[in-house]
């Protein structure tokens, strides 16, 4: 193995998990991917493919589907868990077990703890010994496009600077682009933030109101965002880069995007209901467009969209009577604090 590749475990045999599987593994890193039903992990044993998600690409040689989590995280250089958020946490205390003193753990998931809204990297540090180096994975990416080896462009954001640097080291590569960041507040809001949004805009293409109302939604979601992140401690700099206006914007605007997808099914009158299931995938923004509004009324933040949004999912509000309200509200300064 060349000083330049690492062992890398995957954790997370979703769409986005393949995805960094596949990218790591092609460019000479030693991969696994960790899979947690048996039945799927068999089945991209026998035929090489993830015939859920990418049912038309061959993996890898060189990527391992693991057996058990523990014979994925023992050996590897550092750990990164692609899972969706609800499942974070109890991923990441399995993985605590066996993680050895400064073994890098790292996770490409993209919203806030459920129940408290604390960020992952939050979360995590409760889980794992306090030394251990932590990075987020982020920014504009749809796992399609990053399998396809389309023009990508992600920040890893970490806690400790060789770790961040290694872990954007591995993963850039080809046309995968990695940039470094230490702002994991800024990274991680965005990441959430974005997907509350996306299904925003989604439900006002739904609706049939046009372009100039989708640009206004990402424009002012992003002061939204930006409100909620100058509360918590994100960089604003972070926020205007790929985890915050790159990922806002594909997030809004690419129909690859599943938030965004709900959105477009809800505003066009479709059951809830039955375009998650058609979708068939977590949907991030519905749990953190809770999130997001709790936090907004714990820092004493105005975020009407997304309180608009939150309305529309758990409230049985009318999608176009929430945009009345948003239309109705008064005149003022754009730049106002709300």
């Amino acid at each position: 193995m060349g000083a330049s590749e690492a062992i890398v475990a995957v954790l997370g045999a979703g769409s986005w998990g393949t995805a960094l599987a596949i990218q790591l593994s092609r460019h000479g890193h030693r991969t696994v991917l960790w899979c947690r039903d048996p039945e799927q992990r068999d089945d991209m044993r026998r035929q090489r493919r993830n015939r859920r998600f990418f049912p038309d690409i061959q993996l890898p040689e060189e990527l391992r589907v693991a057996e058990s989590l523990e014979s994925a995280v023992v050996g590897a250089d550092f750990v990164v868990i692609v899972v969706p958020s609800a499942a974070f946490n109890g991923v990441t205390q399995r993985v605590a077990t066996y993680l050895r003193p400064g073994q890098g753990l790292a996770w490409a998931c993209k919203g806030f703890e459920p129940g408290t809204g604390r960020f992952l990297h939050q979360a995590a540090a409760d889980c794992v010994p306090p030394e251990t180096p932590m990075a987020v994975v982020t920014g504009p990416s749809f796992a399609r496009e990053v399998v396809m080896n389309l023009p990508t462009a992600i920040t890893v954001a970490g806690n400790d600077p060789t770790f961040t640097k290694r872990l954007a080291v591995a993963l850039h590569a080809g046309n995968f682009r990695a940039y470094t960041s230490d702002d994991m507040a800024g990274a991680e809001l965005g990441g959430a933030v974005k997907n509350v949004l996306a299904i925003g805009t989604g439900i006002a293409d739904g609706l049939g109101l046009g372009d100039n109302a989708r640009a206004a939604l990402v424009t002012r979601g992003l002061a939204e965002m930006m409100r909620l992140g100058g509360a918590l401690g994100a960089r604003p700099e972070t926020l205007m880069g790929l985890p915050g206006l790159g990922d806002l914007v594909l997030t809004c605007t690419g129909d690859e995007s599943r938030n965004r997808r709900l959105g477009l099914a809800i505003g066009r009158g479709e059951d809830m209901g039955a375009a998650l299931a058609e979708i068939g995938q977590v949907v991030e923004g519905v749990m953190t467009a809770a999130e997001v509004v709790r936090l907004a009324g714990q820092y004493q933040v105005s975020m009407p969209i997304s309180e608009q949004v939150n309305g529309i999912l758990h409230l049985g509000w009318d999608p176009g009577e929430s945009v009345r309200r948003l239309l109705a509200r008064e005149q003022k300064a754009e730049h106002d604090a709300d």
